[in-house]
């Protein structure tokens, strides 16, 4: 399966993290566009200064990593498509683009299921697909999940609670699930 990641899934670092560890698992294939990593750099620059550069080190590993995921597209099939937001065309685009199964977003209601469905996608929620993905395969997300907490602790220097990583990650159920 193909899942294109939207700029709201790939910051903050732990929900990216999780969604790529179970793709590098092989639970799925994902996608993004160069115009995906320009939002992400963007937002995590104003969220913490000096980010751009660790982000552009991210971007760089991930394309590395994964050299088929950044899909490219034409001013013209951006053209031709609507959403109620402009501002997330490309998204769309980039989804039609690589073929993907489904958008991966925090946004769904800037997604509408019918606009979607008329290009062969579907919409999922972050919280909701890795739920879904523990419950078909309890030991893939909780090892991911526990690579993650690891990794939390060691850089933050705080002592993370699996729950409450994830909560503040925007993953609540997955964080009832593994608790």
């Amino acid at each position: 399966m193909k899942l294109l990641l939207d700029t709201c899934v790939l910051y903050p670092t732990v929900m990216r993290e999780m969604l790529l560890g179970v793709a590098d698992a092989g639970a799925f294939e994902p996608l993004w566009s160069g115009e995906i990593e320009g939002e992400w750099a963007h937002t995590a620059q104003k969220h913490e200064a000096g980010a751009g550069v660790f982000v552009a080190g991210e971007i760089a590993m991930l394309n590395a990593r994964w050299p088929q995921a950044r899909v490219r597209y034409g001013e013209g099939l951006k053209a031709r498509l609507w959403l109620p937001d402009p501002n997330d065309i490309h998204v769309l685009a980039a989804a039609i683009a690589g073929s993907a199964d489904a958008i991966i977003t925090l946004n769904k209601k800037d997604f509408p299921s019918q606009i979607l469905a008329e290009e062969g996608l579907g919409v999922m929620d972050p919280d909701a697909y890795l739920r879904g993905l523990w419950a078909a395969n309890p030991a893939l997300v909780g090892g991911v999940a526990g690579r993650v907490l690891a990794a939390a602790c060691a850089l933050s220097g705080r002592d993370w609670e699996m729950r409450a990583l994830l909560k503040k990650a925007r993953l609540p159920r997955l964080a009832k699930a593994l608790a």
